[in-house]
């Protein structure tokens, strides 16, 4: 089984706002960036989807030593998610989990690689966490530049609105 060393990273103006992912995944000598946004997210959502692309884009099955500077997922993918799955992806209060979507796609994802799940402070001077974040800011910068203020404001609506606790009960739409 090949060693890789993945680093991750997510970002937001505006929780929500437009956003950036990025990952860094080395293995034999060999270094792989990867980056990507969205206009209208949450902090939260990019890194999981960082968490997601860095694993999508492993052809096989690997060891993996993965870092990342967020608790959320760190925590959620060693701790919540068997409690979560167990409960029907509802939580201990019985709410339906925040950003199933993409913890589904992660779990599926990770299934078949042996992860060891690292924490690490960010913005704490480690070389691939500051460049996942340079990175992650660039995308961001990339998006402000490819809409107006008023398109990510009406993106941001859109997407607030599809998160509504209303609209998860399907009393919305």
């Amino acid at each position: 089984m090949k060693h890789l060393v993945i680093h991750t990273d997510g970002a937001c103006e505006g929780n929500p706002g437009p956003g950036g992912w990025a990952a860094i995944l080395r293995c034999d000598g060999q270094t792989k960036e990867i980056a990507g946004g969205e206009p209208a997210t949450t902090n939260n959502r990019m890194e999981l989807q960082a968490a997601i692309a860095a694993l999508s884009s492993v052809e096989e099955p690997c060891e993996i030593e993965f870092f990342t500077d967020s608790q959320y997922l760190r925590q959620g993918i060693t701790q919540w998610l068997r409690l979560w799955k167990a409960r029907g992806w509802r939580t201990v209060s019985r709410q339906p989990v925040k950003n199933d979507d993409l913890w589904r796609q992660l779990d599926q994802l990770a299934a078949p690689h042996r992860i060891t799940w690292k924490w690490l402070k960010g913005h704490a001077g480690h070389a691939d966490n500051e460049r996942c974040d340079h990175l992650a800011g660039l995308e961001i910068a990339k998006l402000r530049q490819r809409h107006s203020p008023q398109q990510l404001a009406a993106l941001k609506a859109g997407f607030d609105a599809a998160r509504s606790p209303l609209n998860s009960q399907g009393l919305l739409f």
